[in-house]
């Protein structure tokens, strides 16, 4: 009896896991560092991955609900985005910052509003951040930055 109540339970214990296990197509819940090394900025930020996307069903979920925390919270804000994954394994998640560009002194200087797009693949947890705005620093004409970036779950 002991061994057919044992045997059950460890088909209970592995049904659930594999009921409740994130998709494989999917980055898990959780708190991620972003990393953008190359990015003039005195932030670093987090990434919680909270929830899918509103419209998307939990089980294979391919949309993922992100809050980015500043830390400090000084010249930033806090942003809820949603990070859609694409058939090529990436996310893209994007975000218009009224902070993204810093110009002079990195901490009281002016800064220049930014359209982001972050794009990461699934599995790396690697990929880029494309920065565009209308006008640079010092009324330079606008343009764009490439930075590579990562995320490390915390």
């Amino acid at each position: 009896m002991r061994s057919v109540l044992s045997a059950l339970a460890g088909i209970v214990l592995v049904s659930a896991t594999i009921l409740f296990a994130p998709p494989a197509s999917a980055m898990f819940y959780g708190n991620y560092n972003l990393h953008i090394p190359d990015r003039r900025d005195f932030h670093t930020w987090i990434f919680a991955a909270m929830t899918p996307c509103r419209g998307f069903p939990v089980e294979g979920a391919t949309c993922i609900r992100v809050q980015t925390i500043p830390q400090p919270v000084a010249k930033a804000k806090y942003t809820h985005a949603d990070a859609m994954l694409g058939d090529d394994g990436f996310y893209t998640m994007v975000i218009d910052d009224p902070f993204g560009l810093r110009c002079g002194d990195i901490y009281y200087g002016p800064v220049i509003p930014t359209h982001d797009v972050y794009r990461w693949h699934k599995d790396t947890l690697a990929g880029e951040m494309v920065s565009s705005f209308a006008t640079g620093c010092d009324g330079a004409p606008g343009g764009s930055f490439t930075y590579p970036i990562s995320l490390t779950r915390m």
